[in-house]
Order: structure tokens, then sequence, then C-alpha cells
């Protein structure tokens, strides 16, 4: 047998607490030493009465978009604590964990692209099309604030769309001293990215200066971008989701192992 394709690759998962297992363990599976540093966040909102108001109004929707795992699990823990979900209420989300965290609660009817895993791969969807949705209430669950892509385009087909923040989002609350003192020492192989609003906390953070030089990964080119702006020297774009960043970083180490080492 050969040497694993990520041996000893030092690689920072920056995922929030609890969803990252999976990608750590795929990444240790090959050899890898993941390194968690959670760039979001994730806590429930302290005011629940709107969505306790919202859990008894679900009958008034047509359709439900989640945008997340996060407003799956959050969304649905506090809205089934009062109501139960309405029969006639389809779901929508998008990407593989959401779709994932919502069969896990008992939903068989998925509303969801095969591929692309964006608010536009969504809106290409046959259900979201102007006549499909025109008239129809829409309910769209998310963390505070986020893009608006998806709502606007919504009501723009003659949809009427409602957003509930379901959960609060903010900065990392680990110490970054140890992570930005591996950067110096140049002892981090990559970084992975997974949202633009995480790499804006990246951003701020303060001496995160440090990390400019080491590869990052980033599964959709719109972070891709925002990581080229905020001054990252080597950015690459993978596929979308766990298999997309892990097959990226294997081809990149497994490329530049056979560089460094032909034959």
């Amino acid at each position: 047998m050969g040497e694993l394709p990520l041996a000893g690759r030092s690689i920072v998962i920056t995922r929030p607490a609890g969803q990252a297992d999976s990608l750590c363990a795929a990444l240790g599976a090959l050899g890898a030493e993941p390194l968690r540093f959670p760039l979001l966040t994730i806590s429930p909102v302290p005011d629940v009465a709107p969505l306790e108001r919202m859990a008894r109004r679900l009958g008034e929707f047509s359709l439900a978009f989640f945008v997340s795992p996060n407003a799956v699990n959050l969304g649905l823990d506090a809205l089934l604590r009062v109501s139960p979900w309405p029969a006639g209420l389809a779901v929508s989300t998008v990407g593989k964990g959401s779709e994932a965290a919502l069969a896990a609660r008992g939903f068989g009817r998925i509303i969801a692209p095969d591929s692309g895993f964006d608010s536009e791969s969504v809106l290409a969807l046959p259900a979201f099309q102007a006549a499909a949705v025109r008239g129809l209430r829409v309910l769209v669950l998310r963390g505070d604030g986020g893009r608006d892509l998806l709502g606007d385009t919504l009501r723009a087909r003659g949809a009427l769309v409602e957003y509930l923040t379901c959960y609060h989002r903010s900065g990392p609350v680990d110490d970054p001293a140890p992570l930005l003192a591996r950067a110096r020492q140049r002892r981090l192989d990559a970084l992975t990215l997974t949202s633009s609003e995480g790499l804006a906390y990246l951003e701020a953070l303060p001496g995160g200066e440090a990390l400019r030089g080491v590869p990052v990964f980033v599964p959709h080119p719109r972070i891709g971008e925002r990581a080229r702006g905020a001054g990252f020297a080597s950015v690459i774009t993978t596929a979308a989701g766990d298999s997309g960043l892990i097959d990226g970083l294997v081809a990149h180490f497994s490329a530049r192992n056979h560089n460094t080492y032909p034959g």
C-alpha cells in the first residue's frame, strides 16, 4: 500500500462547530491532520416569539425553503414545539447536508437541485419558475442576514415571500493564537473556506494576515473571488460539498508531490 494521499498535511476546517465532523473524519482517513477553527458561531435566536407566531401561520404558505442545516434544525425545533407541520406545505433546500437534515426529520419529498449548491441553482428549478410560483406564499427560513437573491427573484416572479430568522450568526470564539502561530511557522498546508461570511470574520481577525500565504480551498467561485480580494495568494476552487473539497485537496497535493518528487 502506498502512502495516504494527504499524509502529514495540516488542513484548517472553518465550518461551524457541529458541521465539520464528517469532513474532518474523511480528511483524517486520508492521512491529514484536520485543525478545527470555526469562523461562524451558530446560536438560537434570543427571542423566539416571532418563530412561535410563524408556527401558527404555517398553513398560509405553499412552500418553505430552508437555506442550511442550521435553518432546518433550529427552525423546526422552534416551530414544531408550537404546531405540527402542515401536510400541504412543501419543503425545499439546497445542499446535500440540508437535504439530509430534512430527511432525518421525516420529510420524504424535498425540492432541491441535483447539482449546484447556491441560490442560482434553486432558481433554475421548474418549481421556482414564474408559472409555478406566481401567487404562492413562500417562507424562507434562514439565519440573521444572508443573501436576498432568492427572495428578491421569487418576488419578481410573482411570489409572496416572507423571511423567518431561525438562528443567530456571530464570529469565532476560539483563540486564534495557536492557528496564527502555526501559520507563521509555515506549519499549515491548506485552509478551507465554505462561506463568504466566514471569510469576512477571517479578514477581521487580528493578526490574520499571517494566513494569507496558506493555500485556500473554496467550493464556490463567489467565495474564491472574495478570498482573492482579501489578499490570499493561492485560491483553489473545487467542486461543491465535502466531496468536492476532498477531491480538490487530494488532486492539489498529489500533483505537488509528483512535481516535488519526480519518478
